[in-house]
C-alpha cells in the first residue's frame, strides 16, 4: 500500500504524519486494522493511538522526554471530560511554559472516522472477509460467555442474600441452558446445537 493520495487534496491523517514525522504510522495503521493474522485494533483504538504519538512527538520536538505512562496520564487530563478543570489548565500551562501550543495540537488530534477515510480512501485497505466457520464459532462463543457471565451473577446475588438472611441457608446449584425453539416444527435446540448444525433442517411448511 502507499500513502500517495494521486495528487489530490491531502488528508488530515496524511497532513499530521508528515508534520510530526510520524512516517512508520501509515503502515502500522493499516496493519493494526486488518489485524494482518493477529486480533485487530479497533479504528477508536487506532485513532487514540495515533493521537498519544503526535503527543508524544510535539513534546519531543519542544526539547523534552517522556515515558509512556506519563504520555497516558497526559493524554488523559487534555481529552478526558471526567479531569477536572483545575487539573488540566494546570497542566495546559506547563505545556505552554515548555512551548508547545496545546491548541494547535489538540486540533491535529483524529477521530476513527478520520482513521477510516485515511485507510479506506488513501491506502485502498479494506478488512478480510470473514470465513463463515469462524463467525459461528465466535458467536458462539459470544452466547456461552454471556450464559457463564450470568450464571456467576446469579451465584453470587444467592450467596450474598442467604449470607443476609433474606433467604433459607441452603446449597444452590445454578444452571444456566440458553435454548431456541424452532417455530416451524417445535424443536428444542441448545444454541450450540443449533449453531454447529447450521440452524433446524426441518421442511418449511407450504403455504397455499
Amino acid at each position: 500500500m502507499t500513502d500517495d493520495s494521486s495528487g489530490g487534496r491531502r488528508t488530515k491523517v496524511e497532513r499530521v504524519i508528515d508534520e510530526y514525522d510520524l512516517e512508520s504510522w501509515g503502515d502500522r495503521l493499516e496493519t493494526e486494522w486488518i489485524g494482518d493474522g493477529t486480533d485487530r485494533t479497533s479504528l477508536r483504538d487506532l485513532a487514540t493511538e495515533f493521537n498519544k504519538a503526535v503527543l508524544r512527538a510535539a513534546l519531543r520536538d519542544a526539547g523534552g522526554s517522556v515515558l509512556d505512562s506519563d504520555i497516558e496520564t497526559l493524554y488523559r487530563t487534555l481529552t478526558d471530560d471526567d479531569v477536572s478543570r483545575s487539573d488540566a489548565v494546570r497542566k495546559r500551562r506547563e505545556l505552554e511554559r515548555s512551548g508547545i501550543d496545546i491548541d494547535a495540537v489538540r486540533s491535529d488530534f483524529v477521530t476513527h472516522q478520520t482513521i477510516y477515510t485515511y485507510l479506506t480512501n488513501v491506502r485502498d485497505a479494506s478488512l478480510p472477509e470473514e470465513d463463515t466457520e469462524d463467525r459461528l464459532e465466535r458467536k458462539k462463543e459470544t452466547v456461552q460467555r454471556l450464559a457463564g457471565r450470568t450464571q456467576v451473577v446469579t451465584e453470587s446475588t444467592l450467596e450474598e442474600l442467604r449470607n443476609a438472611g433474606e433467604i433459607t441457608d441452603r446449597k444452590y446449584d445454578v444452571f444456566v441452558d440458553v435454548r431456541t425453539i424452532c417455530s416451524n416444527c417445535g424443536t428444542d435446540y441448545s444454541v450450540a446445537e443449533l449453531l454447529d448444525q447450521g440452524g433446524c433442517d426441518c421442511e418449511t411448511a407450504e403455504t397455499s
